[in-house]
């Protein structure tokens, strides 16, 4: 069963006053304080459920473990990069799992976040083509217009599927957008959408203890799109905290020579992504060089998941220099 409030219980709404825009597929009805007549309530409807079906395929449900919960998100190109928060994905190149509508499960990794605003993107690693929608990269949306908020509330339910919550904009700041939509526990990150189905937005802060339905514009993650996907941690805000800097080895140390080396590679982090090997004999982080694991562990520890450092290291007698992003652990 798909949840779809009662249009008829949409008679009572806020006074936005006269709002005018042009643009040849704006629907009239945004424009009005409140639907006027059925034939109002039955275009919205109309409107509604003609984009329904895409806006849904695209809607994921993002699970965490089983200790972190779940939220949404939404596909946005056919080979699977995501938007969702940033307090969902919790960080950059992080290991997560979406499930689509119909139950399909696929691994995803986070990609870069923007902490301040809770904006953040990832990345499906399958093989697509998958279901996606249209960014609004204009920012049209008005205030008073109608929106449908999706998302998986409570968690994913196979019968249920997606939730669907009709409203409209109430408040817009410039990082913030507020509509009467209700969202609660699961629908964060989860798709806000114009009726042309675009995507305007994605679900912030949801209300515990008073009615608070707050979204992150795609103004936002149009203006911080290339640093996203370039695994940047922007920003020292609320909704996500950046963890020290992870390179993914175990290390020891020769006791006659008393050198560094990598004793192990942990799979899918920095260290096996930049080509690094078993016995490798690591010698300094950027200019600095240090004496034992301790002196290099320090060195690490001054930096962040995301950060970009050089590692110089020597391999069958020949030193290389490499440049790799480290990860996060928490």
């Amino acid at each position: 069963m798909k949840y779809l409030g009662s249009l008829a219980m949409l008679g009572t709404l806020f006074g936005f006053g006269s709002l005018s825009v042009s643009g040849a597929d704006r629907h009239y009805f945004n424009d009005l304080d409140a639907p006027e007549s059925v034939e109002d309530l039955v275009n919205i409807e109309t409107a509604l459920k003609s984009v329904l079906p895409s806006t849904r395929a695209a809607t994921v449900c993002l699970e965490l473990g089983e200790e972190k919960g779940s939220g949404s998100g939404v596909i946005v190109s056919p080979d699977g990069l995501i938007l969702t928060a940033a307090h969902v994905s919790g960080g950059v190149n992080r290991t997560i799992e979406a499930v689509m509508e119909d139950g399909t499960r696929y691994p995803v990794r986070t990609l870069g976040l923007i902490s301040n605003t809770d904006a953040a993107m990832a990345q499906i690693e399958g093989e697509g083509p998958f279901p996606y929608v249209e960014v609004d990269r204009e920012n049209e949306t008005m205030l008073g217009d109608w929106v449908m908020a999706l998302g998986h509330s409570g968690g994913f339910d196979l019968e249920r599927g997606v939730v669907v919550r009709l409203g409209r904009v109430v408040r817009m700041a410039q990082r913030t957008w507020q509509t009467d939509g209700t969202l609660i526990g699961g629908d964060s990150g989860g798709p806000l959408f114009d009726l042309q189905g675009r995507l305007i937005g994605i679900h912030s802060r949801v209300g515990k203890v008073k009615l608070e339905n707050l979204h992150v514009p795609m103004s936002d993650f149009v203006e911080n799109w290339d640093r996203m996907l370039n695994e940047e941690f922007v920003g020292d805000g609320p909704f996500a905290t950046r963890l020290p800097g992870y390179l993914g080895v175990q290390l020891e140390k020769d006791e006659e020579s008393g050198e560094v080396s990598i004793a192990e590679v942990m799979a899918d982090e920095a260290a096996e992504k930049a080509g690094l090997q078993k016995g490798d004999i690591l010698l300094k982080v950027g200019e600095e060089g240090f004496e034992d694991v301790e002196g290099l562990q320090g060195l690490l520890k001054e930096k962040s998941e995301g950060d970009v450092i050089s590692l110089t290291y020597r391999r069958d007698d020949e030193e290389q220099t490499v440049e790799l992003k480290l990860g996060g652990r928490e």
